[in-house]
């Protein structure tokens, strides 16, 4: 779309708005192609922030596509062909808008039926940028290229090749637009092998050379790239950052993480368990080698990060520190996990439908989201240390074991000083005894080694992707981990969106008279959305409780207390031995 010199306000046309609800209704029904084109431009004019990232619209005259949220004139019908992805309009010839951006467009949730390998693919594509070939992600999920090539097309409507060179191009577009980052850093961080590959694939793709995109970065960032950058995230309205907040504030890890009044850090590290894997430094060219300085496959990565709010641009920012550069691609995955980003509100509104009409209206919390987590195994060790005590002691508790057997990281923040340590360091025979050492009773200390090594060996994921029934079953086998903690497990490691654990205090709160397997019969109506009812339910326990900046308190034996009953817990659970395990409480 050609940029406008003036404001003009939003097309309004008598079928807009059910033009609206038509598409969203189509995103709802997972699987459901686009309405007609008609429809989804008398839905462009409306310039829903609902719609963004659900379509993008290629224009003829133009050679552009743009997001559902441009503010540029709307161009005529007859130039315009509407896609379901960013990836579509480009492998059809479109190259992105400068004005609205489409690589900050928030993404979309995959249909729960897609094939899990397919989705797994998408994953490692995303957050390596394909740094990994294709035929090496189809065998390592036992899949021949012509089958992924198959199922990727069915899910996505292109290739996994160009599915590949879309998040390559698009993050490089970011990358030139808002840093001075050196073309050859941008060329590799967004997994080009060397300059001369990555300005034929942009040149070509772009039809311009990258060049075209630099812009002095506002932050005065050096040309060396020797500080950290800025990127975005988009979401779509309305996003309750201040809940996000308040949740992680109480379960933060001393020197892991730090939540400010209005921002979220923590240190970062990245091991070879990351989707670059596999690659050497010989894969990259002199100038890939020297930018980098030849630590193309150096690892452990350790860093930090900061995440704040842009509300009135509906994004998020986030500092990345220069260690991180060579895995931008995860990071930011991570990050869109962390925060829920790609939710779509207006799907799980409906979904809720019939749980908000069975709760007080104070239990409606319009842009609840999931938090997921930067880590899984940090937040898995961070549940288990979590039962049975405090959310404030457990963040201590945590904090001690990270400085037992972390890595020291310099942050500009103070007390954030720490990463989390690998599953591998509680492999030590060692580990049990120096975790009860801490202050870590035994029972909890033994589960967290036998999750180690369940992570270490491949028997548990503890990633989106994976499977959710087989890992479940893994984890319950682990002694220590009860039903509760394998259902909060798959609400913030896998980001499941469906899991319920209905044995819950604040759920069993919420419906008073019901035992547990009455309000999971009665929760069937609410899939697949049911961890949302449950973050509804626990925000606004928050919310009562402490007021907007709730978490703060999470101080003293009195606050703890209500903290524990407010956040969950389970009563009477057993081992498979059948000893009691008293009280599962929420990490």
């Amino acid at each position: 779309m050609k940029q406008q010199s003036t404001t003009r306000q939003p097309f309004q046309s008598k079928h807009g708005a059910e033009a609206v609800e038509e598409v969203l209704g189509a995103e709802r029904s997972f699987g459901t192609p686009l309405p007609d084109g008609d429809t989804c431009w008398e839905a462009l004019g409306m310039r829903d922030p609902r719609l963004d990232g659900l379509f993008f619209v290629g224009v003829s005259s133009t050679g552009i596509y743009c997001r559902a949220v441009c503010s540029a004139k709307r161009p005529k019908r007859e130039n315009c062909t509407f896609f379901k992805t960013a990836a579509e309009a480009e492998a059809a010839g479109f190259r992105p808008c400068l004005k609205c951006r489409p690589e900050l467009a928030p993404g979309v949730p995959l249909a729960p039926d897609t094939d899990r390998a397919v989705r797994r693919a998408a994953q490692l594509i995303r957050e390596g940028s394909g740094a990994r070939g294709i035929a090496d992600i189809a065998a390592e999920l036992g899949l021949s290229e012509r089958q992924m090539r198959r199922l990727f097309a069915r899910a996505f409507g292109v290739t996994p090749t160009e599915y590949r060179t879309t998040c390559r191009l698009l993050l490089a577009k970011s990358l030139l637009t808002d840093t001075e980052l050196p073309i050859t850093r941008v060329a590799y961080a967004c997994g080009f092998s060397s300059v001369r590959r990555f300005n034929d694939a942009f040149s070509e793709r772009y039809r311009m050379p990258p060049s075209r995109f630099r812009v002095k970065a506002a932050s005065g960032i050096s040309q060396t790239g020797a500080g950290p950058i800025v990127l975005h995230v988009g979401y779509r309205p309305p996003f309750r950052f201040d809940l996000l907040l308040d949740f992680l504030r109480m379960r933060a890890i001393d020197g892991v993480e730090a939540v400010r009044e209005d921002s979220y850090a923590r240190t970062v590290r990245l091991d070879a368990s990351s989707p670059r894997i596999g690659l050497d430094a010989s894969s990259f060219d002199g100038e890939a080698r020297a930018a980098t300085g030849g630590t193309a496959a150096s690892y452990p990565r350790i860093g930090w990060i900061g995440v704040e709010d842009e509300s009135e641009k509906s994004r998020l920012s986030v500092t990345v520190s220069p260690e991180l550069f060579d895995d931008l691609p995860l990071v930011l995955a991570r990050v869109r996990r962390l925060f829920d980003t790609d939710c779509l509100p207006s799907s799980i509104e409906a979904g809720l439908d019939d749980f908000y009409g069975r709760v007080p209206g104070s239990r409606r919390i319009a842009g609840v989201r999931l938090p997921c987590c930067f880590d899984g195994f940090e937040m898995a060790v961070r549940a288990i240390l979590g039962q049975q005590i405090t959310v404030k002691a457990a963040g201590t508790l945590a904090g001690r074991v990270a400085h037992e057997f972390g890595h020291p990281v310099d942050t500009p923040y103070e007390g954030l000083d720490i990463a989390f340590p690998p599953p591998v360091a509680f492999c030590a025979p060692d580990a049990a005894n120096r975790l009860g050492e801490l202050g870590v009773i035994g029972q909890r200390a033994r589960a967290i080694c036998a999750l180690a090594e369940a992570v270490c060996s491949g028997e548990v994921g503890l990633y989106p992707g994976a499977d959710l029934e087989t890992d479940a079953a893994a984890l319950k086998a682990i002694p220590g981990i009860g039903d509760w903690t394998v259902q909060y497990l798959l609400m913030r490691a896998y980001g499941h969106p469906d899991a319920f654990p209905a044995a819950d205090l604040g759920v069993r709160d919420a419906f008073p008279g019901l035992k547990p397997r009455e309000i999971a019969a009665l929760s069937e109506n609410w899939r697949p959305w049911r961890s949302y009812a449950v973050m509804s339910l626990w925000s606004s326990h928050a919310t009562s409780a402490f007021g907007s900046q709730g978490g703060k308190a999470a101080s003293g034996k009195a606050t703890g207390a209500s903290l524990r009953s407010g956040f969950g817990k389970e009563v009477g659970t057993r081992s498979q031995s059948g000893s009691a395990k008293g009280i599962e409480s929420a990490p």
